[in-house]
């Protein structure tokens, strides 16, 4: 049930992002890439994101490489070694969310208006052992 649910809630949550996010050109899953590369100290490495996001290089690469073209990061060589490839956010990404994230936050707080605070707070402890746990373990043999 617990698994039916978290799929479903997902599912209708990134329907609706996409929906909130349509007129920006963005997807959620692009939107999604922007917000956790904004929240590494340094420019990840295409190989560290795509670790990071759980989905292969060569699908990171595609996402990374259409966000680029719409001018929200840059792919640049690394310093050390210019084989390497890392991703770095541009002006344009910081003005666009400095822009949108005031009715975006209104937007999910609607969507999750049904939870209380107390309820927020733990749902999120929760999610965020499940998914420390599942990281965990993708490691594992």
């Amino acid at each position: 049930m617990l698994f039916r649910l978290l799929v479903a809630n997902g599912m209708e949550l990134r329907t609706r992002m996409d929906r909130q996010l349509s007129d920006s050109g963005l997807t959620t899953q692009q939107a999604m890439l922007l917000q956790v590369l904004q929240g590494q100290p340094e420019a990840p490495t295409l190989k560290q994101l795509a670790t990071t996001l759980a989905m292969s290089h060569q699908n990171l690469k595609q996402i990374a490489s259409a966000l680029e073209r719409k001018g929200f990061l840059e792919i640049v060589p690394d310093e050390r070694d210019g084989r390497v490839r890392r991703l770095r956010l541009t002006t344009q990404h910081h003005q666009f969310w400095k822009r949108r994230n005031q009715d975006d936050h209104a937007e999910v707080a609607q969507w999750t208006a049904a939870l209380s605070l107390a309820e927020v707070r733990v749902l999120v402890r929760g999610l965020d052992k499940l998914h420390q746990a599942l990281m965990r373990s993708r490691s594992e043999p």
